[in-house]
């Protein structure tokens, strides 16, 4: 076989302005994507959250019927030792203090928590802007 079968033939010339547009065209193409994919990732983060917090509520619900429960008992066993009004007394300042430590606990981690963003979204943009960012200075040192 000679050697010019498995020669490749040049790129055609492309002149500056179509260049430009077909830039312009990846980049529009590259933003619509990214809006994509973003939307899709947050429509699939809402959607888990919604299961996660409806399957939570639910078990919230049981649980606080069980706490019902576990204090009534507290105040009848309290009671045994000493007076109704003393046992239901003393359940009641535990209770109380339990729920203030939980309040300030739940307050610091609300302030702690950072707003949801599509984070894939976010890295595979930032990503792209470094790929133009590398081929726009490759293009000026050319």
């Amino acid at each position: 076989m000679s050697q010019e079968f498995f020669r490749e033939s040049p790129p055609p010339a492309s002149s500056t302005s179509e260049l430009v547009s077909q830039a312009a065209e990846q980049v529009s193409t590259l933003v619509r994507d990214e809006l994509a994919l973003a939307k899709l990732e947050l429509t699939e983060k809402g959607k888990r959250a919604g299961v996660g917090g409806g399957l939570f509520g639910g078990g919230a619900v049981l649980a606080l019927y069980g706490l019902g429960l576990l204090l009534t008992l507290a105040v009848v066993l309290l009671d045994l030792a000493w007076p109704l009004w003393l046992a239901v007394l003393v359940v009641m300042v535990v209770v109380f203090a339990a729920a203030g430590v939980a309040a300030l606990l739940g307050r610091k981690k609300l302030k702690e928590a950072t707003p949801p963003m599509p984070s894939d979204a976010m890295a595979s943009t930032q990503a792209d802007v470094q790929t133009v960012k590398h081929a726009v200075r490759e293009g000026r040192s050319s």
